[in-house]
């Protein structure tokens, strides 16, 4: 093949790709982009949503916001709530990930199980979980009766708020990221198992020397997407307290 006839064929190949691109790209900045940009330029303005009134103020609302404790106090609850929740929604999927993995009609069931409750949205996950969470006539109520102790408001508690979001986040968001471990496990070569059954290796040595190495990209992909969607919090504190 000639240079020329080369040279078209990728100016073919790559008019393609762009027009396979495009209608993604103009979603991408319309929905993302644009928005982003708008909200920077927003924020410099002394901006009426509701109503015509705009006054350039430069970084006037920036610094507000450096010198208001509500902003500091909330940017502290994020860091303690990312740091509650990523942590612990990386380790319980990766157990629940190894617990079903393989082959079995039941572990195809608990799969199901585990990852049907991140298809719910937020506001069906957190009405479940104030009634199982409250104090009046929650589904905990008749067993604090029971063992004769006062029904704890545990949404209403200045130190039992927080924890009890941070478990409602992980019932619901526990799916995803088991899903990504389970197609980890999958790729990771059998022949690797069988040495180490030959070797008499033990479990935890296997999960330490095979396991993990070999599934790190998606234990750091996993990290990454918790960490950047747990600092979203916003659905859950909002509709349950």
């Amino acid at each position: 093949m000639s240079t020329s006839s080369l040279t078209a064929a990728r100016r073919r190949d790559a008019l393609a790709a762009y027009i396979f691109l495009a209608p993604f790209a103009v979603i991408y900045a319309t929905f993302l982009v644009y928005p982003f940009f708008k909200g920077l330029w927003i924020s410099l303005h002394d901006w009426e949503l509701a109503g015509s009134y705009r006054k350039y103020i430069g970084l006037l609302n920036y610094e507000d916001m450096w010198f208001d404790t509500i902003f500091w106090k909330t940017v502290g609850n994020t860091l303690a709530f990312v740091a509650m929740t990523v942590p612990a929604m990386t380790a319980l999927a990766l157990v629940l990930a190894l617990a079903v993995f393989g082959q079995g009609r039941l572990k195809g069931l608990l799969r199901s199980v585990f990852f049907m409750s991140s298809v719910f949205s937020v506001s069906v996950v957190t009405l479940i979980w104030s009634m199982v969470l409250s104090a009046d006539n929650g589904l905990l109520v008749p067993l604090f009766n029971h063992i004769g102790v006062k029904p704890i408001n545990f949404l209403g508690h200045p130190t039992l708020a927080m924890p009890s979001i941070a478990l409602t986040t992980l019932w619901w968001g526990v799916g995803l990221p088991m899903a990504l471990f389970l197609a980890a496990l999958s790729q990771i070569p059998p022949e690797l198992y069988e040495a180490a059954e030959l070797d008499h290796a033990g479990r935890f040595s296997v999960l330490k020397n095979i396991t993990l190495p070999s599934i790190r990209h998606t234990v750091l992909l996993v990290l990454v997407l918790q960490i950047v969607g747990q600092f979203q919090i916003f659905g859950q504190a909002h509709l349950m307290t």
